[in-house]
């Protein structure tokens, strides 16, 4: 894997290079404080992961997210920051994961350890088989926004269009055991990956927007909290 770092201080920008450098599948393009020259390292799209502050000057990490995201490089984005507050505003640039200083190496591990598997949701292999009356719909597990149980028919909301298929909930659930599926709530599955932001919906909910669809999910209370937790 090839991995840019960005952070405009020296001290948080030298702790991240010792905590990879050492990694075996892991090799460092380029350690710069300056976010300018990581833009100019980005462009050439030669990397894999860029691990970057957000608050920098002159340009933001944000800014070079925006970059990767608004012209499709094929580039994942971690975030490391010491401010809370950017974190719903992450979800619509579609980031791997955003950690907050200070951190251990063990939960920058994981954030790596979450490349690796969005990079192994887009093999081949990774199909759902949809079961339907008369024949099987089979689907990029990659390409499935959230799954909707409803009466005796459960949904399921993918950039390409919409599927229904007779299996239940819990057995679509088990099919999508790969860490970018969240059970938000009784009658919903959810791809954290397509999040674009929430709302509130009740005491106790909250109804999910998406990138590339226009119907909404919801999530509980809880689960928010706890996806708050484990991914931001």
């Amino acid at each position: 894997m090839k991995v840019g770092l960005v952070d405009d201080h020296s001290y948080d920008l030298e702790k991240l290079r010792i905590s990879l450098e050492r990694e075996d599948d892991i090799d460092i393009l380029f350690s710069t404080s300056s976010a300018e020259e990581a833009y100019n390292e980005i462009k050439k799209n030669e990397i894999d992961l860029l691990i970057t502050d957000i608050e920098m000057p002159k340009l933001s990490g944000y800014e070079l997210a925006d970059f990767i995201n608004a012209y499709a490089l094929d580039i994942q984005v971690i975030f490391v920051t010491g401010h809370s507050g950017f974190a719903v505003h992450a979800f619509e640039l579609n980031v791997l994961d955003y950690i907050m200083k200070p951190y251990s190496k063990e939960r920058l591990l994981k954030g790596i350890q979450r490349f690796h598997q969005k990079k192994q949701s887009t093999d081949t292999r990774d199909k759902l088989i949809l079961k339907q009356k008369t024949e099987m719909q089979v689907l990029n597990k990659q390409d499935i926004i959230f799954a909707e149980r409803t009466g005796r028919s459960t949904t399921i909301i993918t950039i390409n269009g919409e599927f229904s298929t007779y299996q239940s909930l819990n057995e679509i659930e088990k099919e999508l055991t790969a860490s970018h599926f969240l059970r938000s709530h009784r009658a919903f599955i959810i791809n954290i990956s397509y999040i674009q932001n929430f709302s509130l919906y009740t005491k106790h909910s909250y109804s999910v927007m998406f990138q590339s669809t226009e119907k909404t999910a919801l999530i509980t209370k809880t689960n928010l909290d706890i996806l708050q937790k484990e991914y931001f």
